[in-house]
């Protein structure tokens, strides 16, 4: 039993407001194609992307095995400088490394402090952030963040949703994007943000039988291509090619909506984590009945969500 595949709809020459009037009212991914990027996507070469920022240290991941897992942590944190990061992410086998020679490393750009402040390519990467031209396509006072990435080959990110609305610029080398709709949720074994079914090409279905249930679509994305992910949308990364990209983050909601302590545009929004406390006690409270009792009115709760809260609208 194989999930269906939907190709992500790509468009050529978008303007922004074709965008904010037919794409971005429809809550799907789209890529954008032929957008206005700046130099970056001929000048970023290993060569001087090295040469760029020199040898400052950044923190990256550094994982054994292709598919990184960030429920069961199984890669370690290392530092580097990033000139010697930039050549050995390049690398397919490494004369230097941490855990194995085909070892596979990845960089998501912090703040300053990582717990404090947002990543933002022109406080962090103010050289190579002159050679990027952002596709402003939101108000300048929605901005939260600009993430630069440089993933290894073969490298796989775990399947999470993030809680605001990104564009994942893709500058250099090929990904390939699964995404799967918030709708689908109940298929995707979530813990928090993230799902657990690390291998979605290969899934465990004994562990996770409903997952074909979710409806997969899918893209590639080539050096210069721009892919919408609107908030709460799955997605699941593999870097086909070592490749440099640039995601955006923006808020959709009110900014008095989010975790004021939300680094990295995934905490929920205030009222989400406010109502599952909330669910949480009255699971709580439940628990003083017998299990018959419990068990109809649970499924009572369960309509009752449905009813004042499940949207009917979906397409």
């Amino acid at each position: 039993r194989e999930q269906p595949v939907v190709p992500v709809a790509r468009l050529a020459g978008v303007t922004r407001e074709q965008f904010l009037r037919d794409i971005y009212p429809r809550r799907k991914p789209v890529v954008l194609k032929g957008m206005e990027l700046g130099t970056c996507t001929t000048k970023w070469t290993v060569d001087y992307l090295s040469q760029a920022e020199g040898s400052k240290e950044v923190k990256i991941h550094v994982s054994a095995v292709p598919q990184m897992d960030f429920l069961s942590k199984n890669f370690v944190y290392r530092t580097l400088p990033f000139d010697v990061f930039v050549r050995r992410a390049a690398e397919v086998k490494h004369k230097e490394y941490f855990l194995s020679e085909d070892e596979k490393y990845y960089l998501r750009s912090v703040g300053e402090d990582a717990r404090k402040d947002i990543a933002d390519i022109r406080k962090q990467f103010p050289i190579l952030a002159e050679d990027v031209q952002i596709p402003e396509y939101f108000e300048k006072d929605q901005f939260f963040s600009s993430v630069f990435r440089i993933s290894s080959a073969g490298l796989q990110l775990w399947t999470h949703y993030d809680v605001m609305d990104n564009f994942l610029i893709q500058v250099t080398g090929q990904k390939r994007v699964v995404l799967y709709s918030p709708r689908d949720a109940p298929y995707l074994y979530l813990s928090g943000t993230k799902s657990e079914v690390l291998d979605v090409d290969n899934p465990d279905l004994e562990k996770y039988p409903l997952f074909v249930k979710a409806k997969r679509y899918q893209c590639f994305l080539e050096a210069g291509d721009v892919l919408f992910i609107p908030a709460l949308w799955f997605h699941n990364v593999i870097s086909e090619e070592f490749g440099v990209a640039l995601n955006v983050f923006w808020k959709h909601l009110p900014a008095e909506s989010y975790d004021k302590s939300d680094t990295y545009g995934n905490k929920d929004p205030t009222a989400a984590s406010r109502a599952i406390q909330i669910l949480d006690r009255a699971l709580k409270t439940l628990e003083e009945l017998p299990e018959e009792y419990r068990d109809f009115y649970a499924r009572r709760m369960v309509l009752r969500i449905q009813e004042k809260a499940y949207r009917n609208d979906y397409g």
